[in-house]
């Protein structure tokens, strides 16, 4: 299994493991992700910016993330709470994993391959967002060793306005 940056011939099993994301998350109550976020251009953004990853067994795409070095300007103002951390950070974003891979630890996985990116670029921090709702992605954020550290409100996209907790990881050098 390897974690590399997302190509194009890997796009169509992203938007697999997106669908099956949506449809997980609308299937518990969650609107988180629904309204066609992300769809295919916002992968694809990502992909050309650079920030799209995969964890790829051969040529199967089993989980994926969006990881930015850019910034988030959504994250200049957090509500009851703040972060842990100063200084540059890294964004995840878009985290998911084939439903049929569940529960083999590949989210985490792709959360220590996010933290080695940072190490490698001198940045001591992950930033993460995630629906109050959402569960399963708050267990799996705390079992990797990020924690709760308050509320943002998105700024744009499919989800403008809408309330989501924050956790950050602190790495070690």
């Amino acid at each position: 299994m390897t974690f590399r940056k997302t190509v194009a011939a890997d796009l169509d099993g992203v938007m697999e493991i997106v669908r099956q994301a949506q449809a997980s998350l609308k299937a518990r109550g969650i609107d988180q992700w629904q309204n066609g976020y992300p769809g295919r251009p916002a992968i694809e953004a990502d992909i050309a910016r650079g920030w799209s990853y995969v964890l790829a067994d051969g040529g199967r795409v089993l989980g994926t993330a969006a990881i930015s070095f850019a910034g988030e300007p959504t994250y200049d103002t957090i509500s009851q709470g703040r972060w842990r951390g100063e200084g540059p950070y890294a964004v995840m974003h878009r985290v998911a994993v084939r439903e049929d891979c569940k529960g083999q630890g590949l989210a985490g996985r792709l959360v220590s391959a996010a933290a080695d990116l940072c190490r490698a670029q001198g940045v001591g921090q992950i930033r993460i967002d995630t629906h109050r709702q959402n569960a399963s992605m708050q267990r799996m954020l705390e079992k990797n060793g990020f924690a709760y550290c308050g509320i943002i409100y998105l700024q744009d996209g499919a989800e403008a306005g809408a309330e989501r907790l924050c956790f950050d990881k602190l790495l070690e050098a």
